[in-house]
């Protein structure tokens, strides 16, 4: 199957084609961890986990790195306000973070780097850019000379006599120029390590350079993504950084996200001006918010109004029902779950390898529910047609991260199901109301 992705890079459809065959090396940036993470933060980790596991599904071997930036400015802010160490105030973030993957149905990354655990390894990769002159010091700071890269503003287009033109220079500032950026910043106020500088703590910039220098040997990956916020300057810092110490882009193909816009002012005010991943969730259930995102392409921004919740809402209880009834049909004439065959997942699996275009893949799920729901009617099913539905679902689901399930049948939910059916063929309703209630309750209907 021939793979499409959007190439923010070369601002081109390309067709993807990993550095080794079969492998894919996909790195993230991750969230800043002082605060509860907001459903803006919740675009890329559902965005890269559906990237990550369709490319599992169609057969390759993902390595998927997501980091924490566990040192920052407002981390420190944040700590001094809470009453507690730096490292308190990011292990109970993050593991906030890690919930709140899980509750929106995404797999947590295969690593899970911290920047506090890459310091050494930083410094180091900081004084190899002061040796080969792409980098200065100054009283203890040092900067990345942005003039030793010539095509610097490749990946976000932004031109470089435009910046200086527009940059405000701060007064009495020893850089060399407005645009050079911050390796290392010294400091004594809050967490910081000694180094050759003095003692600082490092730019936000280099830290993904190491982590990804560190974690893939061969300095170079497939996939880079993150928000379309992290463009410029961070991302194109990266770049920078990468060229002058490998005389390469870190990455063959990168992928941003749009955002997620709020369009509906009564939905903002309900649940506050900051909208917190954990209460959106809370709120709609994670297949709900999930389902969300995934409704618009992304790189379009989501648009999250009463309306579109109320529409994902009514697509989830679809997907709960027809699944339901597929797995009682079929338990309840002793078909084997698992010989089912995906037969109608082509077109879903097309629109995917299409720069992952979920909106078109929904459509697909869509279509085939229908056709579900059609055989399910049908005074004769065909239970091999009905298992190929369930298996063609589940496999969509699982694909696109959505926690639709169902339960598996006992005796006495078989038992409680035939009598039922015996009821509701006598016209005995009271009987077939009790029993339809009892199979409502164990989640079977």
């Amino acid at each position: 199957m021939e793979i499409k992705i959007y190439n923010s890079l070369t601002n081109k459809i390309e067709t993807f084609i990993p550095i080794k065959k079969g492998e894919v090396s996909m790195y993230v940036c991750g969230p800043t961890v002082y605060n509860y993470p907001h459903i803006g933060n919740m675009r890329p980790v559902v965005v890269f986990d559906v990237l990550r596991k369709f490319l599992t599904y169609v057969g390759y071997k993902v390595t998927y790195v997501s980091n924490f930036t566990d040192v920052d400015d407002k981390i420190i802010k944040e700590a001094k306000k809470e009453n507690k160490t730096e490292k308190e105030l990011t292990e109970f973030y993050i593991q906030e973070f890690k919930k709140a993957t899980r509750e929106i149905g995404s797999d947590i990354p295969s690593i899970t780097p911290k920047v506090t655990d890459y310091i050494n390894k930083i410094i180091d990769y900081v004084d190899n850019l002061v040796k080969i002159g792409a980098a200065y010091v100054i009283d203890g700071d040092v900067y990345f000379r942005v003039n030793k890269i010539k095509d610097y503003g490749s990946l976000s287009g932004i031109n470089i006599d435009d910046l200086i033109v527009g940059a405000r220079i701060e007064e009495n500032s020893q850089k060399e120029s407005p645009l050079d950026f911050a390796l290392w910043k010294k400091t004594s106020e809050g967490i910081n390590w000694p180094s050759p500088w003095g003692n600082g703590r490092p730019g936000w910039h280099t830290e993904c350079c190491v982590m990804i220098d560190t974690i893939f040997p061969n300095h170079y990956i497939d996939i880079h993504g993150g928000g379309y916020d992290l463009k410029f300057p961070h991302h194109e810092n990266e770049i920078a950084q990468s060229e002058a110490t490998h005389g390469n882009k870190i990455a063959k193909y990168w992928m941003h996200n749009a955002f997620i816009n709020f369009g509906n002012e009564k939905m903002s005010k309900s649940l506050g001006n900051v909208i917190y991943a954990k209460d959106m969730i809370e709120k709609f259930g994670g297949a709900v918010t999930r389902l969300l995102i995934l409704s618009a392409h992304y790189r379009q921004p989501v648009n999250f109004t009463d309306e579109t919740v109320v529409a994902a809402t009514q697509e989830v209880n679809k997907m709960e029902m027809v699944i339901k009834q597929l797995a009682l049909k079929l338990q309840v004439n002793n078909v084997d779950l698992s010989k089912g065959k995906p037969s109608k997942i082509d077109g879903f699996l097309y629109a995917l390898a299409d720069d992952l275009n979920t909106s078109n893949a929904l459509a697909e799920l869509y279509n085939v529910i229908k056709l579900a729901n059609q055989e399910i009617r049908n005074k004769d099913i065909d239970l091999n047609k009905l298992n190929d539905y369930f298996k063609t679902l589940n496999d969509m689901f699982m694909i696109l991260g959505l926690d639709i399930s169902y339960v598996s049948l006992n005796d006495n939910d078989r038992d409680i199901y035939q009598k039922y059916l015996e009821a509701k063929a006598n016209k005995d309703f009271e009987a077939s109301d009790k029993y339809r209630q009892l199979l409502i309750d164990r989640e079977i209907m």
